[in-house]
Order: C-alpha cells, then sequence, then structure tokens
C-alpha cells in the first residue's frame, strides 16, 4: 500500500483527486493539503511515499516545494500548465498530468508509481544478496543484462536505450529510465542527466558538462552536476 498526499488550492480539483485516489486499490490517502505548507507539516509527522501536486499554488509552487524536500518520495504533478514539464522531469517526476486529468491517464500515471516503488522494495529486500544482472522485455523475450557489460542507458519517453560493451546494437525495452534505475547498483552507475546514465568504469573523461564513453559525449544535467563533483573530487563550475 502506497501512502500519499494530494496537495491543491483549489477545492474542487482536491475533490476530484480525492476521488480517483479512491478508486486505486494500492493507494491509501494520508491527507488532503490546500497548501505545499500544510504538506509540509504532514509529512514531517507521517511517512509519505507518494505526493500529487499541483504545480501554480499561492506562496509556495509545487515544484519550489518538491525541489526543496531533502528525501523526496515519488511525485506526480498535476496541473493546467503544459509548459512546466521539462522543469518537472528534471526533478526525476513519476509523471506529469495536465488537467483535466481522465480517470485512465490517472491510473497510468499511478501505476507507473507501484512499479517504481515494487523496485525499490525488491532492491532493498536484496541488498545482501547483490545480483549482477538483471533482466528486461525485449524481442519477445526476456533478456539477461549484465551490470558488468553496460556502457550507458539513454531514457526515450517510454522507452530506454541499452548500450553494451559485448554487442554495437543498443538494446531498447520499453520502460522508464527512472525504473531502471532503481534496478542499478548505485556503486556502479551514476545518473548524469534526465535521460542518462552512465557505468561508472566505462567513463573514460570528465569535462565541464560533458561525461566521455571513448568517444562519446553524453550531457550532464545541471541538477546532476553534484554527483560529477563527488566522483572526481573536483567542483566543475
Amino acid at each position: 500500500m502506497l501512502q500519499c498526499i494530494a496537495v491543491d488550492d483549489e477545492p474542487l480539483a482536491l475533490a476530484l483527486l480525492e476521488d480517483n485516489i479512491s478508486k486505486v486499490p494500492y493507494l491509501n490517502l494520508v491527507a488532503k493539503c490546500g497548501d505545499a505548507f500544510e504538506a509540509t507539516k504532514v509529512m514531517q509527522e507521517n511517512k509519505i511515499d507518494l505526493i500529487f501536486i499541483d504545480f501554480q499554488m499561492p506562496g509556495l509552487t509545487g515544484l519550489q516545494f518538491i525541489a526543496g524536500l531533502s528525501q523526496k518520495p515519488m511525485v506526480i504533478m498535476i496541473t493546467a500548465y503544459k509548459q512546466f514539464a521539462l522543469d518537472s522531469y528534471d526533478l526525476a517526476v513519476v509523471d506529469y498530468l495536465v488537467k483535466p486529468v481522465s480517470l485512465d491517464r490517472f491510473i497510468k500515471a499511478c501505476n507507473k508509481a507501484k512499479e517504481l516503488y515494487d523496485l525499490k522494495m525488491a532492491k532493498q529486500e536484496n541488498i545482501n544478496y547483490p545480483a549482477e544482472f538483471f533482466f528486461v522485455n525485449a524481442d519477445y523475450s526476456l533478456l539477461k543484462i549484465m551490470f558488468s557489460d553496460i556502457t550507458w542507458i539513454e531514457g526515450l519517453r517510454d522507452y530506454i536505450r541499452i548500450h553494451l560493451k559485448s554487442t554495437g546494437k543498443p538494446i531498447v525495452t520499453r520502460s522508464s529510465i527512472r525504473a531502471i534505475e532503481e534496478q542499478l547498483p548505485d556503486s556502479k552507475f551514476i545518473r548524469i542527466h534526465k535521460s542518462y546514465i552512465v557505468s561508472v568504469d566505462s567513463i573514460t573523461a570528465i569535462r565541464k558538462n560533458s561525461v566521455f564513453i571513448k568517444d562519446i559525449e553524453l550531457p550532464v544535467g545541471e541538477t546532476y552536476r553534484e554527483v560529477i563533483e563527488q566522483l572526481t573530487g573536483r567542483k566543475t563550475a
């Protein structure tokens, strides 16, 4: 069961959100909040797995609220403004829903969150028995991918492309980059961009805004710069 909160300054929208949440059997609505400050108080008193939050709110926007959290639950943004979608993905939100939201689209977003949650729980349960591989659906089969064979991974909307040392042809599978990231060992892989994960062992050079894997140059996102600095022990600015 995912413990969630709903945050929206519009009472009508908040009521509709509550009704949609009630239709998803694996969601438990802990609280409804009219603004980000109320949500902060609820999160201080409860363990929250998932936040449904509006983008534009008085005082503190949904994006500002999420960016300020030290421990980030999963987030689904719900708003009337399409133009802020890119900003929200920089914070690795699970999904971005534009009002009015149909029930089937809402459930699809919730299913993404549930998938991520289940992967995270499985990873925690197996932490003492680290795997050296995982499986993905590709070419009508479950393909075994060794962690040691991966050089980098590219996110393509609802698909990802896994580049391997053993073959020049990448593996394409239907998944989100966030879901794959949950399966990878933190000691061997780092997220450098909203669309890229790289194998630490495969990195051959680093510049201010780029990571190189031999002759392949991949961009480093602004919000992931700190990860590179921790890896190198040097400021990249």
